[in-house]
């Protein structure tokens, strides 16, 4: 099974993807960053996040795709542009017909370290370690989109999806 993995933003939107054997074992295939300009209108990031995004899934056609929710920020307008993001990501999974499931932080957590107070430190080593990779993905943004992935497994393994 292949499940692309996200964790949105404005500024940056972490992707990944990663094909899963019988076993359940994982390959990371790719993962990245959607990046965009501070500088350029909110309506031309968004529609650069949809046509990246779009690329990647006519790249890569991931059966599944696991997103983290939007909880909440401090800054209003922050949670804003996020949600539109978040928006925007949905409508594509929506439009290639991409089956979703959704995410806390927590979630994503428990997850990958077994533990839903885990440190981001924590989470990135045990990414690095799940996927045997040689280091930890950079920004944030790309190691949390690979732990989203492996959640999402996770779940459709334990909602008895893959049997």
């Amino acid at each position: 099974m292949r499940i692309l993995g996200i964790d949105p933003g404005i500024a940056i939107t972490g992707w990944s993807v990663i094909d899963f054997d019988k076993d359940g074992k994982p390959t990371p295939i790719d993962y990245g960053a959607i990046t965009t300009q501070k500088g350029n209108t909110v309506g031309n990031r968004l529609k650069e996040i949809y046509e990246d995004l779009n690329k990647i899934i006519k790249e890569f056609k991931p059966e599944y795709c696991g997103i983290e929710t939007l909880l909440f920020y401090n800054n209003a307008k922050t949670a804003i542009v996020v949600g539109e993001a978040r928006g925007v990501v949905l409508l594509v999974l929506e439009q290639a017909n991409i089956p979703v499931s959704e995410f806390t932080p927590l979630q994503v957590k428990s997850s990958i370290s077994g533990y839903g107070k885990a440190t981001k430190k924590q989470v990135e080593e045990n990414v690095k370690l799940l996927l045997n990779l040689e280091s930890i993905p950079k920004p944030d943004d790309v190691s949390d989109a690979l732990a989203i992935s492996v959640a999402c497994y996770d779940r459709l393994k334990m909602d008895n999806f893959l049997n």
